[in-house]
């Protein structure tokens, strides 16, 4: 009884979380929220036969069963897929792209087609083919996901809300998953395991739903900028440190480098929790890849260490002003330009190896 309670939740929860992520209230980052909504109902068919039986109708059979199969060995795909609209929303598919796609799901289809229509057998193929289809695309996307954190310092000054941690958490859950699933699949099968997973999918599914549907939009929303900063992502991706050319001159480093020291000081360009590189660049009159280079090159600074370094600075003044006793660690975060508490102490801990409160308690007390 439990058993079927939470295999109904499992399908009923993935089918209603895909019909909302593929809708996209919020309309956030369209392209890899479609993509990861159809990733999610193609999850939610792995429980329709238990649907089918605890409902008391005929459970799926013959070609039906057999199209069905071929269309969930896409599922490992179709999540990469989001994956890659997730870290670069402009992405084009391309001829050569799509073939690469295609090899395993061909394969699978040969053999799983034979396998139905002879009687040949090669489960053991056809387990080896899912296994190793699910790891290989688990394994990119988690690949993709590394280098999307590396990737966004270089054009966002807040990083918290759009590394996609949450993602990196799930990609290793699911391999979890897939292994034991189809290690007990060749050596046992049970009611307990099937429980266990089961509890372990619903829980997430909840972490997924929470998650997903407070996502931020990750690339800025002026296409302009998004076009600039996803430039110098793939730029700098696919360029060697020893192919980097030298964009300006030394002397023309050094004079840029003190106009930009002195009109983000004077401005106070770092209280803007949304300034990027690309409005940055704007602002100075530069390309993104010039601005790119002189932080880079001028402080040996990455963007988002470039401009938080100003915020954590404008932070210490206010944790060690008697006058700004009255503020909260919250309300210093939002003074310092900081968009969230989280991100406030993420950032100083990393800056200072203290807590802003360790900080505080520690100046207080000279």
């Amino acid at each position: 009884m439990v058993l079927h309670f939470t295999e109904a939740l499992i399908f009923s929860s993935l089918v209603l979380l895909s019909f909302i992520v593929i809708s996209n209230p919020l309309k956030v980052n369209r392209k890899a929220n479609f993509w990861f909504g159809i990733s999610l109902f193609l999850w939610a068919t792995f429980w329709l036969d238990e649907m089918l039986y605890i409902t008391g109708a005929n459970p799926l059979h013959g070609t039906a069963k057999l199209g069905l199969s071929i269309v969930q060995f896409f599922s490992p795909l179709i999540f990469y897929i989001s994956f890659i609209f997730f870290t670069n929303p402009n992405f084009k598919f391309k001829k050569k792209t799509v073939l690469s796609f295609a090899i395993l799901p061909i394969l699978y289809a040969v053999f799983l087609i034979v396998n139905f229509y002879t009687e040949r057998n090669f489960k053991i193929i056809l387990i080896g083919l899912v296994i190793s289809h699910a790891l290989f695309y688990s394994v990119k996307s988690y690949i993709k996901v590394k280098q999307h954190q590396k990737q966004i310092k270089l054009f966002s000054s807040s990083i918290t809300e759009i590394d996609l941690k949450w993602l990196e958490y799930i990609i290793l859950i699911m391999i979890f998953i897939s292994l034991v699933i189809a290690f007990f699949n060749i050596v046992y099968f049970g009611t307990p395991l099937n429980l266990y997973i089961n509890l372990t999918m619903l829980a997430t599914i909840f972490f997924i739903a929470y998650n997903s549907l407070k996502q931020k939009e990750i690339f800025p929303v002026n296409k302009k900028h998004r076009k600039e900063v996803i430039t110098i992502n793939t730029q700098e991706e696919s360029e060697k440190p020893s192919a980097k050319r030298k964009i300006l001159t030394d002397e023309e480093l050094v004079d840029y480098k003190t106009k930009l020291n002195e009109l983000v000081k004077q401005k106070q360009l770092f209280l803007d929790q949304d300034i990027n590189l690309a409005s940055l660049a704007e602002q100075m009159e530069l390309t993104t890849h010039q601005l790119s280079y002189i932080i880079n090159n001028g402080f040996n600074q990455n963007f988002f260490q470039f401009i938080n370094h100003y915020r954590i600075e404008k932070a210490k003044v206010l944790l060690l002003d008697k006058s700004s006793d009255k503020l909260s660690i919250l309300g210093i975060a939002f003074e310092s330009g900081f968009s969230s508490k989280t991100a406030f102490n993420t950032t100083f801990k990393k800056f200072t190896n203290q807590t802003p409160s360790e900080f505080k308690k520690q100046g207080s007390s000279l």
